[in-house]
């Protein structure tokens, strides 16, 4: 659907219909001023609409109505489309969701069309309408606004994940037995699609903080800096966790091989206790006439006697080796 459409001029939101045919119409008539219409999941007749009113390459408008992108740059004469991947993190079952924001990008015009719960770009329009100077720099400002709500959004997600990754390393290394390979194996999965997210946008966002794109001016390339700095943080704190994770795993997979030594030491030793007075019941379980002490009177005391003694020694000894 069609959320938003405005247009600016000198840094202010004109009072206008909130349609993009007004949007298109008001852009051809005053070249001062730029629009911006936003959608969220549109149909393909509302692309189609959009399309003929700005002018949009087919290719690009066909590569934004299917999420799940690579985020990249993509520049079809005057414009450039942007694709970027939201995230927003569901911590019941530790889940990473994505989605997706495609930004095209002309002298005089900015589309945005959105896939996904994450990353709502209203806060982002009334945040950029209330800093007339910024927006001033026309659809460069949008631009910027929309890969900063990402970004934002990314270093959210990566604190809620190291809070995650904080809990798995305490419970690892606890002096209780617990089973962390499954969530360590689904954090670690979540973390993959972070990166997936994340580093390929690294690349873009330098080359506009390096205006090396025509529609970003070098006035508006130190914001696009501050984005790249706050990209390049957040995807080495999400390569940090990632590493976390593996030493995790590995560690978890270490201590269940020692405890399952110890355990193994332990049904051992319990074996060769056990050995002793069955191997004495055996000799004496066969019945033979001529035994020695079968006859005994004090022989059946003896012989539980020794069966306490040598287990109570073999005992002490496994005690002493730390098997028991």
């Amino acid at each position: 659907m069609i959320v938003d459409c405005g247009v600016y001029a000198g840094g202010e939101r004109q009072d206008l219909p909130r349609n993009p045919e007004t949007v298109a119409q008001a852009i051809d008539d005053d070249g001062r001023c730029f629009g911006w219409v936003g959608l969220h999941e549109p149909s393909a007749e509302e692309m189609q609409r959009v399309q003929e009113l700005f002018g949009l390459h087919p290719l690009a408008v066909e590569d934004s109505l299917k999420p799940h992108q690579r985020p990249k740059v993509e520049r079809f004469g005057e414009s450039i489309v942007v694709v970027l991947r939201t995230l927003w993190y569901v911590d019941q079952g530790d889940a990473v969701e994505t989605g997706q924001v495609s930004v095209f990008v002309g002298k005089r015009y900015v589309v945005t069309v959105r896939h996904g719960e994450g990353a709502p770009l209203a806060t982002a329009r009334h945040e950029l309408e209330e800093r007339a100077s910024i927006l001033g720099h026309g659809p460069a400002a949008v631009l910027w606004a929309i890969c900063d709500s990402v970004v934002e959004g990314y270093e959210t997600v990566a604190e809620a994940v190291e809070v995650d990754v904080d809990e798995v390393e305490a419970s690892v290394f606890s002096p209780e037995r617990t089973s962390d390979a499954e969530r360590i194996y689904t954090l670690k999965r979540e973390v993959l699609e972070m990166l997936r997210a994340i580093v390929p946008l690294r690349e873009p966002i330098g080359s506009f903080a390096r205006a090396e794109i025509p529609l970003i001016s070098a006035e508006a390339a130190p914001f696009f800096r501050d984005v790249a700095d706050h990209v390049n943080r957040v995807a080495d704190q999400t390569e940090g966790l990632d590493t976390l994770l593996s030493s995790a795993l590995s560690a978890h997979l270490a201590r269940v091989s020692v405890q399952q030594n110890d355990d193994m030491r332990r049904i051992s030793a319990w074996v060769a206790i056990a050995a002793v007075p069955t191997a004495l019941a055996g000799i004496y379980g066969m019945n033979f006439d001529n035994m020695p002490e079968l006859r005994w009177y004090y022989g059946y005391f003896a012989c539980l006697a020794l069966m306490a003694t040598v287990c109570s020694i073999m005992y002490a000894g496994f005690r002493r080796a730390g098997w028991l």
